[in-house]
């Protein structure tokens, strides 16, 4: 389980005055303070009041990551997780890393990153008669790994039979900001629906930041519960000297005000892979393995159970070797299920999209600015090397020799 792949960026290179700016304040001695400083928090409160989350800055909380923040979220609540199946990769870890109790529970059959409501109420009353004290629920409308955004509907019902059991729910929203088809998906936090019992977590290297800017922000509930969570949040924070470098919280809360050179590249780089991703999907079901649309992020999340006899047959029976299978054959990480909380003899791997634009920055940067991607020879050629590596394992290989990942 050591060395995760990290979750997918853009691929891109920084912009240029995000990186003008982390230059410019190079010079700056001193950290920001545990859980950032006013500025940053202030203007991590405008990014989140023009989505409809309006919030105080003494209502958040910073740090150098989801990793440390998510730790320091579980520590003040302690008492058992739960969490949807499959997960991000990130989250099992954290809850191990506490000591705490970690419950999977399964996701509806249309989407990822929320639990089922009555497979939720069911588990949380097996925990609780096992002697368990369910505290928290971790999830995610906009998903890692499977790319979906749960409708509302069914967002709504899952905050509701959390907290009518009473769990905080920790909403993790990174990937909000890369809806494939922003006008025709509705996201809805479950902050907006349940505003006194969520906490929301954001990865800004999901849409503001590069990926090499470790940062995080976390917003809490309004009141006097939520300030003693982001006190306790604080607390451990600082125990475990998670504080954001001061120069990059200079060019972090610039990026957080989204000038246009940041709110251009991100529009033009999710548009970019909801492109490869919707021709990456046409791929896998061409060679009959199945995946859910992807509707966010720079991933979709592919199951190969319909090839499990051939795979067999070539010494692949689970997800690890499945994840070793892949890897070398695409030349790129492909990680197993069993890092996102998925049973280990599950045939399923996260595929991500950036790999899919060109092994340089060059050629992704090409990818970017063409009219049309898939006209490019090594865009092509990488949605062909997947198909031929689904073909190796397909017995219905007639039927897939039109997946190549070339345009129909």
């Amino acid at each position: 389980m050591r060395y995760a792949p990290p979750a997918p960026d853009t691929g891109l290179p920084v912009v240029e005055e995000l990186a003008g700016l982390l230059a410019a304040a190079a010079s700056r001695p001193d950290p920001e303070p545990p859980g950032g400083g006013p500025v940053l928090r202030e203007a991590a409160c405008g990014y989140w009041s023009r989505r409809g989350l309006r919030c105080h800055p003494e209502d958040l909380a910073a740090s150098p990551g989801t990793g440390p923040l998510l730790t320091a979220l579980l520590a003040a609540h302690g008492g058992d997780v739960l969490m949807p199946r499959p997960c991000p990769l990130s989250w099992p870890p954290q809850a191990r890393l506490l000591g705490l109790p970690a419950y999977h529970v399964p996701t509806p059959a249309e989407c990822g990153g929320v639990p089922d409501p009555y497979a939720l109420l069911e588990t949380v009353r097996r925990v609780r008669a096992e002697g368990g004290r369910p505290a928290v629920l971790l999830l995610s409308v906009a998903d890692d790994p499977t790319g979906t955004v749960t409708p509302p509907e069914l967002v709504r019902e899952a905050c509701e039979a959390a907290v009518g059991e009473g769990l905080h729910v920790v909403s993790d929203e990174t990937w909000r900001d890369t809806v494939h088809r922003p006008h025709d998906t509705v996201f809805v936090s479950p902050a907006e629906m349940c505003p006194d019992d969520v906490t929301v977590l954001c990865d800004l290297a999901g849409a503001v930041t590069p990926a090499a800017w470790p940062a995080a922000v976390a917003r809490f509930p309004a009141g006097p519960a939520g300030a003693a969570h982001r006190a306790r949040t604080l607390d451990v924070l600082t125990a475990l000297g998670a504080d954001l470098p001061g120069p990059l919280a200079a060019a972090v809360a610039h990026a957080l005000d989204e000038p246009e050179a940041v709110t251009a590249r991100n529009a033009a780089a999710t548009a970019l892979h909801a492109r490869v991703a919707a021709e990456a999907h046409r791929t896998v079901l061409a060679a009959g393995a199945l995946a859910l649309p992807p509707e966010a992020g720079r991933h979709l999340y592919v199951d190969l159970d319909p090839f499990r006899g051939p795979l067999a047959a070539r010494g692949v029976t689970d997800s690890i070797e499945l994840e070793d299978h892949l890897s070398a054959r695409l030349g790129a990480p492909v990680p197993g299920g069993h890092r996102f909380g998925d049973e280990l003899g599950a045939l399923r791997v996260r595929l991500a999209t950036t790999p899919l634009l060109g092994a340089t920055q060059a050629e992704r940067l090409e990818a970017l600015t063409a009219d049309d991607p898939l006209d490019l020879p090594h865009v092509t050629g990488a949605l062909e090397a997947l198909s031929a590596a689904l073909r190796e394992v397909t017995p219905r290989a007639d039927r897939a020799e039109t997946a190549g990942g070339a345009r129909r």
